[in-house]
């Protein structure tokens, strides 16, 4: 059987070394997508426009709530693969990964007739206002319309990073990245095809790394290679990803819930409020990336301990991961602290003063709450890899009634301040649940494993 180098054990040695080996690979790729994120937004605003780049922002949260339930389903599809992968029973994993294929193939069909033919209506529902709502309509469609190339690459990246191998996807996404960049010139520039060219840019260059990630497993994984038995439809795999997929994907789309409601309060606030979120969560959304290597890392590093019945090896890694996650917290806070005006500037001309001190106000607060956040991501996607998605929907619930509230009941008589609270009181409800909720977990898996009883 050949093998690659790249597929990872983590269920054996230092959990501090494995943990912090795995997201490092996984941080270098998000790096370079979010700079490819920052790149894509500010050639939007130097080409064209201020109206263009505030209307591509105001689909962010409706562009979460719909793409977020695919990475989320994609992920919990990959945890059973993990879990399989762990305790070395290969032709099960083969099996899921078939119909993971095919409940993917299923979900990207329905989405994306429904997302497509509802998306105006998602646009007036979030009050988008009326001088950018048609660079929102362009952009959101054409993204919507790629949902299954959506399916393709992060159900095959999170295959791939289910066998410990976070190299290649990262390798992938980051090509796909600099693919991104030369289109969305190309488009913008020469071919003059305005938003509907970065949007476009951005498909395409999904479906190269989708591309990339299923040749990279035809050549090189041999244990992933379908026979024609791992196609055999088996009822209980359907039922384990379904379990699995659907409160994952519903966690990221219940959590979206409360962002399109705080998005929908940011639009009632005018264009200037909604530019300076549009910049503060661009820029935000660059400094949060180790906590998103830490989540995955987690869901992997659970998924296969559990798999492998190693519950004290699992739960020295949360350990090592919260230590990771609060130290790096703490030192993006200073830096966002005190530079968080001159980052904003890349988005923002200097002119705008208005936008760019609540732009820095709305880094200022947030990154104050980054430990919270670092909890949330180790903490619940660590649950989701040793198999109880559920509590992931309802710690998804604990962030959307968070956002809900502050947006509903906060944001009409304090305004600009409270929107800046709104992500800080989500994380800390989260995390007076799943703090809990992880104890009662690994309380139960010892039961279980206690007897020897498998668990998915």
């Amino acid at each position: 059987m050949k093998k690659t180098s790249n597929i990872k054990d983590l269920t054996v040695g230092n959990p501090m070394s494995l943990i912090f080996g795995f997201a490092m690979s996984l941080f270098w790729g998000m790096l370079f997508q979010q700079l490819y994120n920052i790149i894509d937004t500010a050639i939007v605003s130097w080409f064209l426009g201020k109206e263009a780049y505030t209307g591509m922002g105001t689909t962010g949260a409706v562009n979460f709530l719909i793409m977020g339930f695919c990475m989320g389903v994609c992920n919990g599809f990959a945890i059973p693969v993990a879990q399989r992968f762990g305790a070395k029973d290969y032709k099960s994993m083969r099996k899921f990964v078939s119909h993971a294929i095919i409940l993917c193939s299923i979900f990207a069909v329905v989405m994306t007739f429904f997302v497509s033919v509802f998306c105006k209506q998602i646009l007036v529902i979030m009050k988008t206002p009326e001088d950018v709502f048609e660079y929102a309509y362009i952009y959101i469609i054409v993204i919507f319309l790629g949902i299954p190339v959506t399916y393709m690459y992060n159900l095959l990246s999170a295959i791939i990073r289910a066998l410990g191998d976070s190299k290649h996807p990262v390798e992938y996404l980051i090509i796909a990245s600099v693919l991104n960049i030369v289109l969305d010139l190309l488009f913008i520039i020469p071919f003059h095809w305005g938003i509907f060219g970065a949007a476009f840019a951005t498909v395409i260059s999904q479906l190269a790394a989708g591309t990339m990630c299923l040749v990279y497993i035809i050549k090189k994984i041999d244990i992933l290679h379908l026979r024609k038995e791992d196609w055999e439809l088996d009822k209980d795999h359907f039922v384990i990803l379904f379990n699995m997929g659907v409160p994952m994907g519903l966690q990221y789309s219940i959590t979206a819930i409360g962002s399109v409601i705080l998005q929908t309060a940011i639009n009632a606030l005018g264009t200037d409020a909604a530019a300076a979120v549009t910049t503060g969560g661009k820029v935000g959304m660059f400094f949060c990336i180790p906590f998103d290597a830490l989540g995955s890392t987690m869901a992997t590093y659970g998924g296969q301990n559990v798999g492998a019945k190693k519950l004290d090896h699992l739960q020295q890694g949360l350990v090592a991961a919260v230590k990771l996650g609060c130290g790096y917290a703490i030192l993006a806070f200073v830096v966002l602290a005190l530079f968080g005006r001159q980052f904003s500037m890349i988005f923002l001309d200097a002119g705008e003063a208005a936008c760019l001190d609540n732009a820095h106000m709305f880094l200022f607060y947030n990154s104050m709450f980054y430990v919270p956040l670092a909890l949330v991501n180790i903490v619940r996607f660590l649950i989701q890899g040793m198999g109880f998605s559920m509590f992931a929907v309802l710690a998804g619930v604990m962030e959307m009634i968070g956002r809900s509230v502050v947006a509903i009941l906060l944001v009409p008589k304090f305004g600009f301040i409270a929107i800046c609270l709104a992500s800080p009181a989500a994380w800390i409800l989260a995390d007076l649940f799943l703090i809990p909720a992880f104890i009662m977990v690994r309380n139960k898996l010892r039961r279980i494993f206690g007897g020897q009883v498998e668990v998915y």
